[in-house]
């Protein structure tokens, strides 16, 4: 009685008192699953010690209840299977296993056959779920051969890549100072030189050491896009820089150019790293265009969600159907006539995937090309279309594009457009 009063008591007591304790109680079924949720997968040991367990159950209900063996039968083998599919053993243990099932169950079947409860034929599943089982084992070791094939494979093409990025890092490094060297000679001896034809040699030098010193700089920063550190992200206005490039491409270049649809629209990017990628989609238009050729440049925000597309287009000579698929290769010019390092492209696919993006291209010969470098979109905003935007390839050519007369200097890739800006068209990038 005085246990029950006792517990009337705390029943009646303030509700504060133990409601921290129900709380706790409560939620000792949500911790306890989440405390096995947190060390799951579980140990080889404790996997094989809760399978021997439930065999060893399931091995008693056999032998002790004569008309219900099928179900007690079948769980020791789909358990076996299931246990199989967590951790792999090797063959030897594998065949011990399957020995000791095999004979223990087949002793329960065989002693209902002897009390005549079952007949003989019940015997030919213990076979037939071994042969089950050891199929199930060797494609599971087939497995485990190929995942092992793939990871070493894997391991050895990051190592080649490695490798291989490494070594063109030196190469434009121990290459970039002996051109720069040769190249400051070479410009020296050519305000010497006097005669018209060692003029013009001299000039063939300096062009030819200009294109390699391009070379190495490129290759340099193809093999460093893939570093930690290859990138300076900063606040970066599109419209603007595209409207910069245009000024400083527009006087180096005698093409038409223009601007075409403008959103304005500010993305983290390395500015340095996107303007030269874009000098490169600029520099390849212009090798491939004429004077009465259109060139484009336009930015689009697009909706939430949506990557920013950067399109560089014109209407030159295009590229060929069968050379799209290689046109972002390294060292591909597509034709004897192009003069180009054949690392423009591949220099601008690797600076949109450093930012997250990517670039593709659109083409038909004789009809022109569009390049399409995408970027991600920032966090929040709609598109918001600039005032002065002009559409379309055949529209007016841009209204406010002037000579940037003192201002910055054109870069490598501009200068080296500016000196094939006369050319004939390509008929590759």
């Amino acid at each position: 009685m005085r246990a029950i009063s006792s517990s009337l008591g705390r029943a009646a007591s303030p509700p504060g008192r133990d409601e921290s304790g129900v709380r706790f109680l409560a939620r000792v079924p949500h911790l306890a699953a989440r405390s096995l949720a947190l060390r799951w997968p579980y140990s080889p040991a404790l996997l094989d010690t809760g399978w021997a367990v439930f065999s060893a159950i399931n091995l008693v209900a056999i032998f002790w209840f004569a008309n219900w063996e099928t179900i007690p039968f079948h769980f020791i083998w789909i358990s076996l299977t299931v246990l199989y599919g967590f951790q792999t053993w090797r063959t030897a243990p594998t065949l011990w296993v399957l020995g000791a099932v095999m004979a223990t169950t087949a002793a329960g079947i065989g002693l209902d056959v002897w009390r005549g409860s079952e007949p003989p034929e019940e015997l030919t599943e213990v076979p037939l779920m071994a042969a089950v089982f050891l199929a199930m084992a060797w494609h599971a070791h087939r497995r485990q051969a190929a995942d092992q094939s793939t990871r070493l494979l894997s391991e050895q093409n990051v190592r080649l890549l490695a490798t291989q990025r490494q070594f063109l890092q030196d190469a434009a490094h121990q290459l970039r100072t002996p051109i720069t060297i040769a190249l400051g000679h070479a410009e020296l001896l050519a305000d010497d030189l006097t005669g018209h034809q060692e003029g013009q040699d001299i000039q063939v030098v300096i062009g030819e050491l200009s294109r390699l010193r391009r070379i190495a700089e490129r290759l340099l920063l193809i093999a460093s896009a893939a570093d930690p550190g290859f990138l300076h992200a900063e606040a970066v206005a599109l419209d603007r820089l595209t409207m910069e490039l245009i000024r400083r491409w527009r006087p180096a270049a005698d093409r038409r150019w223009q601007l075409g649809r403008l959103d304005a629209v500010t993305v983290r990017a390395d500015r340095e790293r996107l303007a030269l990628a874009l000098d490169a989609l600029l520099e390849n238009a212009v090798r491939h265009t004429g004077t009465d050729d259109v060139i484009q440049l336009s930015v689009i925000r697009g909706w939430p969600g949506m990557p920013v597309r950067i399109i560089v287009a014109d209407t030159g000579s295009g590229i060929p159907g069968d050379q799209l698929h290689l046109i972002f290769d390294r060292f591909r010019t597509g034709d004897d006539k192009s003069r180009g390092t054949g690392l423009g492209l591949p220099l601008v696919r690797a600076v949109a995937r450093a930012h997250g993006g990517d670039v593709t291209v659109h083409s038909k010969p004789g009809l022109g090309s569009e390049f399409e470098l995408t970027l991600p979109q920032p966090a929040s905003g709609w598109p918001q279309l600039a005032g002065s935007a002009v559409t379309g390839l055949a529209g007016h050519e841009e209204p406010g594009a002037q000579t940037a007369s003192g201002g910055p200097a054109a870069t490598d890739a501009s200068s080296a457009a500016a000196g094939n800006g006369q050319q004939q068209k390509g008929t590759a990038r």
